[in-house]
């Protein structure tokens, strides 16, 4: 794919994402903080709208036509989803409010009801805390072990203390694809073929994977994947869980209450099949819809394409960042055409904190990300307090990354001229 063509791309996206075409203290809006949330596409907002002004009722209980319409625009968005990763059913997709919650799925029902004093999980020190905490209570709970997988000099995963690490003991792998503050992108493949010799269950944290690449969970045989809709164009309040059909049978329902059940008596209940035993109560209906939207949306631009554009855009990003000598990047660095690592950037200026730098950006439109990311343990390991992050999406563009490098060069003159 040529530049030429890239451009192409961004300049017809752009158009569908009516937030991007504001001004923001005085200046155009640079948004730069898309490893947080990204912006949402005419496309999915009409869902939203749609589905309230047309089909709003409940879904599955209904027999009137507007709980049929709810219901059969509901599981198409599962339908959706399970194309887009790849799952052989429907029924390994579990709708859940964001990738926590997947993940407190996980570790509520498989984890407790499975792990055994001494049985070892393993997970890295660059895991996002919703892929910490959790296990640290059930650890708590069950008396199982937690081990952590270090960086290597190039601030990447460590495979080879990963293969140090596991063992029979070894009764689960949970691990991120893309670190949301390294950008590295984990040899999850790899990774979840070693735990399976030892006869561990992978889970994967793929919120900052499955929104700009293609991901095929079939190929990368893991046992559960968790990703957030916010982080793929669609609403907040909407995330899945992917589980292979026979774990998801074998694991217990994780919150009890309406929908999830099959008969209730008042001394036992039975459950519904999947995956609505892991769906209690009434679900983020329009929130489901709409990311059926954005899956649509991105299907339609294709993942291979967005993927190779934001190698293009990280390349260039990297290139006009080296360029400033006050400047520590971490995470390892792309190749010269981009590819290695995700297209984000964290960073800190010499002698600057990343707040004070993120709020003089905003003062010029350009929004990025400062702080711990949601990952204090790695940021201790980085000997950061914080860092700086900008991080791109399909419709950001060239001209953007040159305003926020002017922008960013302006902010380092100022404080200097403070300090002299």
């Amino acid at each position: 794919m040529t530049i030429t063509q890239e451009r192409t791309i961004a300049a017809k996206v752009r158009s569908d994402f009516p937030i991007l075409h504001q001004e923001v203290n005085g200046k155009p809006l640079i948004y730069l903080d898309n490893a947080a949330t990204s912006q949402k596409p005419v496309a999915v907002l009409d869902a939203l709208r749609h589905y309230y002004e047309h089909d709003n009722a409940n879904v599955h209980r209904g027999a009137h036509t507007l709980s049929a319409r709810a219901t059969d625009a509901y599981e198409g968005a599962r339908n959706k989803v399970a194309s887009f990763v790849n799952a052989t059913s429907w029924q390994e997709i579990v709708f859940t409010r964001n990738a926590s919650e997947a993940v407190n799925l996980v570790a509520y029902s498989w984890g407790l009801n499975t792990l055994q004093p001494g049985d070892e999980i393993i997970l890295s020190v660059m895991e996002h805390h919703s892929n910490i905490v959790p296990w640290q209570l059930i650890a708590q709970k069950t008396g199982a072990v937690l081990k952590y997988v270090g960086l290597t000099e190039t601030d990447e995963f460590d495979l080879e203390q990963y293969k140090s690490l596991i063992s029979d003991k070894t009764k689960l792998v949970s691990v991120v694809h893309v670190s949301n503050t390294l950008g590295c992108i984990n040899p999850v493949e790899e990774m979840i073929a070693i735990a399976h010799q030892h006869g561990a269950k992978v889970l994967i944290d793929a919120c900052q994977s499955v929104p700009h690449m293609p991901i095929d969970v079939q190929a990368m045989d893991c046992d559960w994947l968790v990703a957030s809709g916010h982080k793929m164009c669609a609403p907040t309040g909407i995330g899945f869980l992917y589980g292979k059909l026979d774990l998801l049978e074998a694991m217990p329902p994780f919150l009890g209450g309406g929908e999830m059940i099959a008969e209730v008596f008042l001394d036992h209940s039975t459950y519904g099949e999947l995956p609505h035993k892991f769906e209690a109560g009434t679900p983020a209906i329009a929130e489901a819809i709409a990311l059926g939207a954005a899956v649509d949306y991105l299907t339609e631009l294709g993942m291979d394409k967005i993927h190779a554009y934001e190698e293009e855009l990280t390349a260039y990003l990297f290139e006009q960042l080296r360029q400033i000598p006050q400047l520590k990047l971490y995470g390892p660095q792309p190749t010269a055409d981009g590819k290695g690592r995700a297209a984000l950037a964290a960073f800190t200026v010499e002698g600057l904190d990343s707040s004070d730098v993120s709020t003089l950006l905003d003062q010029e439109g350009v929004a990025i990300r400062s702080g711990h990311h949601c990952t204090q343990p790695l940021h201790r390991i980085l000997g950061a307090s914080g860092t700086a992050r900008a991080s791109l999406y399909f419709y950001n563009t060239r001209e953007e990354i040159d305003a926020f490098i002017a922008a960013l060069k302006e902010t380092i003159d100022f404080f200097q001229s403070i300090m002299e």
